[in-house]
């Protein structure tokens, strides 16, 4: 799922960053033959507003009508040595299971669990498990498994025709736009932030000008591929661009896509599973290594509900 005008590498450079993938890959079935049966009421989903890999799943939940279908737990967003807690707010613990922080969650179901506590992660109450915690298939089992508890009127945001182009963008945002940041930011030598610099912007480059032609990513309608990329947008200029060296332009700089970010923002399920706050605090209040200070920048002062003027577009 790459583009074939822009093959990825085969590996990080020196001193680049790799990302663990999910590693807990239960799937929720329509019809349970998985052994975790699409029903309402059994699921929670553990996220939290800060992190982007969660605000993906935050989204289709919302967007989908799916909040009476699939309970929520929400992290504080400054994690500790622990990892992400549960807020201060509910007592420290989550409502739901009594944990304070979301390695417990990991523990419980597999006491041997030697991989990182990752969010967004999609719990059993059941069984007391964790299904899964690939980002990617939280949301697409939302949009595909439980298709029977959609909202009236919900948008198909995986259509069956549209999968492998949705797939296929969505792995070069994913290597070059939503981890590329984190290459870029968390390299730890010159090159290896130089290449993943030059790949993110040759990749926003090319978005912009995809976006010149199609109000959405594939066409007229919201999809998979969007939500990928939201987050990612969300975060550039309060977080990427300064404490991930992410400088060559703000997403402010960008005409289409700084209208396209709007246009999102401002449809039910995106703006209002954005947190400015949230965002900023747990990126420069968690990452003692690169900001120890603690302290959390004002701006950027834009404004995300100004027209976008995108409903104009034909395609």
């Amino acid at each position: 799922m790459h583009s074939s005008s822009q093959p990825l590498p085969l590996g990080p450079p020196s001193g680049g960053f790799t990302r663990q993938q999910g590693s807990v890959s239960g799937r929720v079935s329509l019809d349970g033959s998985t052994g975790f049966p699409a029903e309402p009421g059994r699921y929670q989903l553990y996220a939290s507003y800060a992190c982007p890999w969660s605000h993906r799943a935050l989204i289709v939940r919302r967007v989908l009508g799916l909040e009476r279908v699939i309970g929520l737990s929400v992290t504080d967003p400054v994690t500790s040595e622990h990892g992400w807690r549960f807020p201060d707010e509910s007592g420290g613990r989550d409502p739901i299971t009594g944990a304070r922080y979301v390695s417990e969650l990991y523990l419980a179901a597999d006491p041997g669990y030697a991989g990182r506590f990752t969010l967004p992660v999609l719990w059993d109450t059941r069984t007391q498990r964790i299904v899964t915690n690939d980002a990617a298939q939280v949301t697409v089992q939302m949009e595909t498994e439980f298709a029977a508890f959609h909202r009236p009127g919900a948008p198909d945001l995986y259509p069956a025709a549209m999968r492998r182009d949705i797939d296929a963008l969505a792995m070069l945002i994913y290597h070059t736009v939503n981890n590329g940041v984190y290459k870029a930011g968390l390299a730890t030598t010159q090159a290896a932030y130089e290449e993943a610099f030059d790949a993110l912007f040759t990749t926003l480059d090319a978005l912009e000008e995809r976006l010149a032609r199609r109000r959405f990513l594939l066409g007229s309608q919201v999809t998979e591929a969007d939500v990928r990329l939201f987050p990612t947008l969300a975060r550039f200029d309060a977080v990427y661009y300064l404490l991930y060296k992410c400088n060559l332009h703000r997403l402010a700089d960008y005409p289409q896509l700084w209208g396209y970010a709007r246009d999102l923002y401002q449809r039910p399920g995106f703006g209002d599973t954005t947190d400015f706050v949230q965002i900023k605090r747990h990126y420069y209040q968690s990452q003692s290594w690169s900001n120890p200070s603690g302290i959390v920048p004002k701006g950027p002062f834009v404004s995300w509900l100004e027209p976008h003027g995108r409903d104009r577009m034909t395609a």
